[in-house]
């Protein structure tokens, strides 16, 4: 599983009705993408959640990085967004480990992010760093068990040593989720999700 997001934040006064016409309009394109576990199309409004800003930032959980090379670089629908918004920076992370919730046949209505900084390991040996992912991996599967949760998942970014939390939520993000981000799902393609692997990636 590979996890990729780009950010595309509009002017404060920007109309983020285009943005949902958007999605309402191609949103579909991607429901039987090859390779693609996932792509949930998520904004963040000004003002709404406690969010400074609109943005729309779309997630995807791939099972294959040849797919998501082809999306990004092959003319696989990437060059959509380029033409319309510029060209973003697109984050990416390795998967660490994946759940199902109770809702998984539900159409998710939002999503929360938490990024993570992974500190300097202070043990010679490097496994602390080791027993803090599993730390995070059985703080996931805990989630993952509470009434609402469509899927969780974590993955690492190995260049600014940052994990990155994602839940998909039946309906709103609980007040109590430790979040970074709190979106708004506007559309779920899910054309292999079933495929995505579950539990510990390793």
């Amino acid at each position: 599983m590979h996890a990729q997001q780009y950010e595309i934040t509009l002017p404060a006064d920007y109309d983020m009705r285009v943005i949902r016409k958007r999605v309402a309009d191609f949103g579909h394109i991607l429901d039987d993408r090859a390779g693609l576990g996932l792509k949930a199309y998520v904004i963040r409004e000004r003002g709404v959640n406690g969010s400074p800003v609109n943005q729309y930032a779309p997630f995807y959980l791939w099972n294959d990085t040849a797919a998501m090379s082809a999306f990004l670089v092959g003319g696989g629908g990437f060059q959509g967004i380029i033409r319309d918004f510029g060209r973003p920076v697109v984050q990416h992370w390795a998967g660490v480990a994946g759940e199902s919730g109770p809702a998984r046949n539900a159409v998710p209505k939002a999503a929360s992010r938490r990024l993570t900084p992974i500190p300097v390991d202070p043990d010679p040996t490097g496994m602390g760093v080791t027993e803090l992912v599993q730390r995070e991996i059985d703080e996931l599967r805990a989630l993952a068990r509470r009434d609402g949760v469509h899927t969780a998942a974590l993955a690492v970014d190995p260049r600014h040593w940052q994990l990155m939390r994602f839940v998909l939520w039946e309906h709103a993000v609980p007040e109590t989720e430790d979040a970074t981000e709190r979106y708004e799902v506007l559309h779920l393609s899910a054309p292999h999700l079933s495929e995505l692997p579950e539990g510990r990636h390793w």
